[in-house]
C-alpha cells in the first residue's frame, strides 16, 4: 500500500538568482519499505527530505502522504502532522546537549502530553532493545558516536511514526559503527517500519531494498523492487 507520493516536484532557492534544487522529481514509497535516496552533494537529496517533512514547500508538482494532499496543511496543522507521523535521524544527532539521554528520548512523548509512567515504560523497553539502557542518565557529550546515534534513533521512533527519515545517518561515524547503525535500521525495517535513508555512500545504499538515484534534482535510475 502506498504511503507517500511525490509527483513532478520542483523547488528552487533564492530570489534574484534562483538555484534549482528539484526539477521534476518523482518518488513513490510503499508501507514497510527501506529506501535509499542517493546522490552527490548538491544533487537535491536533502531538499527531498525537506519537502517530505514539510520544512520546505514545493513550487510545482504534488505531494500526498497516506492519501492526504499535503498542500492543504500549513502552520500548526503541519507541525502536528509532522510530529505525529514522522521521525527524524540526522547526521550529527541533533541531541540537546543540556538534557540527559532519557530527557532527549522523552521529548516527543512530552509534547504529546504522555503520562510520566508511560514515558518511563516506553523508554525502558526501547532503550533495552537498542542496547543503550545503561546510558539513560548520561549527557550527549559522554556518549560515543554510535551511542549518540542510537539515542537519536530512539527519539525518532519512540512515537512509532509512520515514516522514519534519516539524513546521512552514518556520515559522522566510522565504518564499523556505521554498519552497526545500519543494522539497527534494518531491524526496524524487519518489524514493518518504513524508512527513507539519504546517503552518498554506495555501501549504505546497498543495504537498502531499493535505491533511488538523484542528479541535478531529477531521478536518473532505480535499483530494487517496490513492495506490493
Amino acid at each position: 500500500m502506498e504511503l507517500l507520493k511525490l509527483e513532478k516536484v520542483k523547488k528552487s532557492y533564492g530570489t534574484k538568482q534562483k538555484i534549482k534544487a528539484l526539477s521534476g522529481f518523482d518518488l513513490r514509497i510503499n508501507n514497510g519499505e527501506l529506501v535509499a535516496v542517493m546522490g552527490k552533494s548538491g544533487s537535491g537529496k536533502s531538499t527531498v527530505l525537506n519537502i517530505i517533512s514539510g520544512i520546505d514547500k514545493l513550487e510545482e508538482g504534488g505531494y500526498w502522504f497516506d492519501g492526504q494532499n499535503m498542500a492543504a496543511l500549513t502552520g500548526d496543522k503541519l507541525t502536528v502532522f509532522r510530529r505525529e507521523n514522522m521521525g527524524f535521524v540526522l547526521q550529527h544527532f541533533a541531541l540537546i546537549s543540556s538534557a540527559t539521554v532519557f530527557d532527549n528520548i522523552a521529548l516527543p512523548l512530552r509534547l504529546k502530553r504522555t503520562s510520566k509512567r508511560n514515558i518511563k515504560e516506553k523508554i525502558h523497553s526501547l532503550t533495552q532493545e537498542l542496547g543503550i539502557e545503561k546510558h539513560l542518565h548520561k549527557y550527549p557529550k559522554e556518549l560515543s558516536g554510535g551511542e549518540a546515534q542510537r539515542v537519536a534513533i530512539a527519539r525518532a521512533i519512540i512515537n512509532q511514526p509512520k515514516l522514519i527519515l534519516a539524513d546521512e545517518p552514518t556520515g559522522a561515524l566510522d565504518e564499523e559503527t556505521g554498519q552497526k547503525t545500519m543494522e539497527v535500521f534494518k531491524n526496524l525495517h524487519k518489524k514493518g517500519n518504513t524508512l527513507i535513508i539519504v546517503t552518498h555512500d554506495p555501501q549504505i545504499a546497498s543495504m537498502c531494498e531499493r535505491t533511488v538515484w538523484i542528479k541535478d534534482g531529477k531521478n536518473i535510475t532505480e535499483r530494487g523492487v517496490k513492495n506490493a
